[in-house]
């Protein structure tokens, strides 16, 4: 699958799923926005990674909580490469909290990082998908938690809900400018967000027992997928979520 000419914007690209992300667009033949806010060294040993595989990539720092920090994104893709044709909604964190604990400056911490960023992310790169022509992909990389419960994870678990309708409201609004919105649901993926189950033997064991193909998955599982809904063969995909979970959403007690 050939994404050459294609231009990309990934939030949160240089570490974990967003890093693997940013390699599989780029092996693809897309040239690649990589939006950090910390560890420089990381962007820029991905970006000679990716120069070295003969593709164009560079960093750029945003807070992507901030609305103007996501318009410089896009306009650093159209000052480097000319257009935008793929946005990658995929920064977010946690913060392992419960309705009774979450306290309000948490909660709008999740929710400007996982949501307002998301967005607004799809909003201003529509409209310059919508300038330039030609239609594009806005993907959001969202959690099986849109859709599953976390209990102890509320605030987490509000962002990724509030993903879910914005994938399918913005997919039913932007497709006659046929710009295709759609997310991608991954299960436990064997990230740094993860290095404490996947460190301790007892809960990792727990994990793997709970997912029916009996393992995490790795980052480039998800980068695949995201790399899928970017080309052409997903031309008829909008409005709704691909989950990449390893069947975790239906496995069973054995009731």
């Amino acid at each position: 699958m050939s994404l050459k000419g294609k231009v990309a914007v990934v939030t949160g690209g240089n570490s974990g799923i967003g890093q693997a992300i940013v390699l599989g667009l780029a092996k693809a033949g897309a040239s690649i926005v990589i939006d950090y806010v910390a560890h420089p060294e990381a962007t820029d040993a991905l970006e000679r990674e990716i120069a070295a595989l003969g593709g164009a990539a560079i960093g750029v720092e945003a807070d992507i909580s901030r609305v103007e920090e996501i318009q410089t994104l896009v306009q650093a893709a159209v000052a480097k490469f000319g257009r935008l044709d793929i946005m990658v909604n995929n920064a977010g964190v946690e913060t392992r909290t419960s309705v009774l604990t979450t306290t309000e400056d948490q909660y709008d911490k999740v929710l400007a990082i996982n949501l307002k960023s998301a967005f607004f992310g799809t909003q201003i790169a529509a409209r310059q998908m919508i300038a330039q022509g030609g239609g594009g992909r806005v993907i959001n990389i969202t959690s099986v938690h849109e859709d599953w419960p976390m209990p102890g994870n509320t605030a987490y678990c509000l962002a990724k809900g509030g993903m879910r309708m914005l994938t399918r409201t913005a997919g039913v609004e932007l497709a006659p400018h046929g710009i295709c919105v759609v997310g991608v649901g991954p299960g436990a993926v064997a990230t740094p967000i993860n290095l404490s189950t996947m460190r301790d033997p007892a809960l990792l064991a727990k994990l793997n027992a709970a997912i029916p193909l009996g393992r995490m998955a790795e980052p480039e599982e998800i980068a695949n997928v995201v790399v899928f809904l970017a080309g052409d063969g997903a031309s008829y995909l909008t409005a709704t979520t691909i989950f990449a979970d390893g069947g975790i959403m239906q496995s069973s007690v054995g009731l």
